[in-house]
C-alpha cells in the first residue's frame, strides 16, 4: 500500500522557517516527479513545487518564488519544502503528491496524495 506521509507543519511567526518533509513507502518513487499542494480554507487546491526524478530540475509557484525551495533524497524516499519568510497567507493545509513529470504536476494530474499537515504563520 502507497503512503505519501507529510511532516513538520505547525505554527510559526510571519517571517519564520518551517521545513516540510513527505516521506513515501509501499513502493520507490525514484523515477517519479513529487511535489507539494497547498489548500487554504475556502481556497481551491494550488500548485506550490516540484522537483523531477533526479532531483536535477524543479519548478515553483510564483506566489513563493524566492522564498520555498523544494528538494529530494532519492535514498530516503522523501522530498522536502524549505519555507521561509512566512506570510500569513501561506497559511494552508500543504499536501505532498506524485506525478511523472514536473509538467503533469503543475496541472493536477497526480497519481498520489498524502493527508496533508498543517502550517499556520500569525501576524
Amino acid at each position: 500500500q502507497v503512503q505519501l506521509i507529510e511532516s513538520g507543519g505547525g505554527l510559526v511567526q510571519a517571517g519564520g522557517s518551517l521545513r516540510l518533509s513527505c516521506a513515501a513507502s509501499g513502493r520507490t518513487f525514484s523515477s517519479r516527479a513529487m511535489g507539494w499542494f497547498r489548500q487554504a480554507p475556502g481556497n481551491e487546491r494550488e500548485f506550490v513545487a516540484a522537483i523531477n526524478w533526479s532531483g536535477g530540475s524543479t519548478h515553483v509557484a510564483d506566489s513563493v518564488k524566492g522564498r520555498f525551495t523544494i528538494s529530494r533524497d532519492s535514498a530516503k524516499n522523501t522530498i522536502y519544502l524549505q519555507m521561509g519568510s512566512l506570510k500569513p497567507e501561506d497559511t494552508a493545509v500543504y499536501y505532498c503528491a506524485v506525478g511523472w513529470t514536473i509538467a503533469t504536476l503543475v496541472q493536477h494530474e497526480n497519481d498520489y496524495w498524502g493527508k496533508g499537515t498543517q502550517v499556520t504563520v500569525s501576524s
